[in-house]
């Protein structure tokens, strides 16, 4: 898959309009053989200061660990950023067309007390009602070791519900 597929797909998401403010995450993350290992929800703050979107995220895992990770995402172009966060090896470099974005990075992954070096293919999809979808392969030596599913949701939004057809609503 390639984020230029996506081009002119809508909703269009603009990266530093979703996440200026406050939002909230949910994810779980499932090993290579589809087992839930770990849950967590994250509250971000983001800032946009018109080139660099930060991102101040707050992990709260079900275990009970706690977590702070601060991206800092520099837009180039209409299509392309840049994003640094302190456990990412080097820059991650991410692809925006329609509603997706591709990200791809290396990362610097705790593990208990030690780190291992594991690349992510992270993908996000903008959703009608502002539903942001994310998924993202975790692999090392190309091979995949988990899946992390997220779902964000902006604080203050609410999900439109369907509203019946006119025809419907006459009936009624």
């Amino acid at each position: 898959m390639k984020p230029e597929q996506f081009a002119g797909t809508e909703p269009a998401l603009h990266l530093e309009e979703f996440f200026q403010g406050r939002s909230r995450a949910y994810g779980l993350v499932e090993d290579r053989f589809g087992n839930v290992r770990r849950q967590f929800v994250v509250d971000i703050e983001g800032r946009w200061d018109g080139k660099v979107l930060t991102l101040t995220e707050d992990f709260v895992w079900n275990d009970g660990e706690t977590e702070r990770r601060v991206w800092e995402l520099t837009k180039l172009d209409e299509h392309t950023w840049e994003g640094r966060t302190a456990d990412a090896i080097g820059v991650a470099t991410g692809r925006l067309f329609g509603q997706a974005y591709n990200m791809n990075y290396d990362f610097n992954l705790k593990m208990g007390e030690r780190r291992m070096k594991v690349h992510f293919d992270d993908w996000m999809f903008l959703q009608p009602d502002g539903v942001l979808l994310n998924r993202a392969t975790m692999s090392k030596f190309g091979i995949d070791l988990a899946t992390i599913t997220i779902a964000f949701r902006k604080e203050g939004a609410t999900a439109a519900l369907p509203q019946p057809a006119p025809a419907e609503r006459a009936a009624e």
